[in-house]
């Protein structure tokens, strides 16, 4: 029946390869809205929970968080969505209702918006974990507390270095810094450099170089900076260079990091520089002011004016729950500026 909930299971730790099988269908509950998932895009943490066995506490499980599709049911409290709105959304991380590896998955409004006419629902679905993830790290209260993004933002004539500028979280990092008045530097592989560009950047530097660190602080001496965003998962020579570079140069020292604990935290920060620890991987920013700035306030209308692009662009593995794996495989593999998606029928 056309109305049957499918998923592509994960049964068990470790288990390999997902197992598309029935699934419950749901009801929105309060501030919850029902989508019929069109497309999905596949992040690190997908593979990571697969082969490494963390976070999922219970099995079988529904992963994924990048959905692109459209509301076919609303709870009761919900008032900025409705039903038949196209939207991208952000899901929780493992809570099967909410996996977005599903033809019908629930989200929460906070974490939901509209996506206007220009925008397939491909497109939209490389957004919102790396959106959720750079926003709470870049607007957060307790990380580095940028001015909230805007659509004619005024310039702070501050600068703000973004550490993986050609990863999904660097690409929406770069773009809400501009758009909270920033200027960007930012680090990614020479083939990248005008890409990053595009996005907004003023000034790229070649992440492999043996002199990044040196070339940066000599480049940004005179910049008034607004901190560091770290936006690489899991690298701790990365970590390490971006809090030596956020202690050499003039302004606010803090590194904000993704998704890390303390034992990636390598030694030899130098001590004046604090860090933000970035976890939940932004989806926090649902119950904060971070959520409502961005999702509520900013993000539909800047993916209509333009000056929010779905970037990296959307690359489509295939179409239907079985694409789910080869589409998991082939971002572990690794993919350069580009974002790994799954259209669902």
């Amino acid at each position: 029946m056309e109305n049957q909930n499918r998923a592509a299971w994960l049964k068990a730790a470790k288990d390999h390869p997902f197992k598309v099988d029935d699934a419950p269908t749901y009801t929105p509950g309060d501030h919850e809205v029902l989508i019929r998932t069109r497309a999905v895009a596949i992040n690190p943490c997908d593979w990571a929970v697969q082969r490494m066995g963390i976070i999922c506490k219970e099995y079988p499980a529904v992963l994924g968080e990048d959905i692109g599709g459209e509301i076919v049911a609303v709870g009761p409290g919900v008032t900025k969505h409705k039903v038949g709105d196209h939207v991208l959304a952000c899901s929780d991380l493992i809570i099967p209702s909410y996996g977005a590896f599903q033809l019908f998955v629930l989200a929460h409004e906070n974490l939901t918006a509209k996506l206007p006419d220009n925008v397939s629902f491909a497109e939209g679905a490389v957004l919102p974990l790396g959106l959720c993830t750079a926003a709470t790290s870049l607007f957060a209260k307790e990380n580095l507390a940028l001015p909230h993004p805007q659509l004619h933002p005024q310039p702070t004539g501050k600068t703000l270095l973004v550490w993986g500028g050609s990863t999904s979280v660097g690409s929406c990092g770069i773009q809400m810094a501009k758009a909270a008045g920033l200027k960007v530097a930012t680090t990614c592989s020479p083939r990248n450099f005008e890409y990053c560009k595009a996005l907004g950047a003023e000034y790229v530097f070649d992440y492999g170089s043996p002199s990044v660190v040196e070339d940066i602080v000599n480049a940004l001496r005179d910049e008034d900076m607004a901190g560091v965003f770290n936006a690489q998962i899991f690298n701790p020579s990365d970590i390490l260079k971006s809090g030596q570079i956020a202690s050499q140069l003039n302004g606010k020292k803090f590194l904000a990091t993704v998704h890390v604990s303390l034992e990636y935290i390598p030694q030899g920060i130098p001590a004046d520089v604090e860090i933000g620890i970035l976890s939940g991987y932004g989806t926090v920013c649902k119950d904060n002011e971070v959520g409502e700035a961005v999702w509520g306030n900013w993000l539909s209308a800047a993916l209509a004016n333009g000056s929010m692009k779905c970037k990296p662009d959307p690359k489509v593995i295939g179409r239907g729950l079985e694409k789910i794996q080869e589409a998991c495989d082939v971002l572990k593999a690794g993919v350069s500026a580009s974002k790994i998606v799954v259209e669902l029928p």
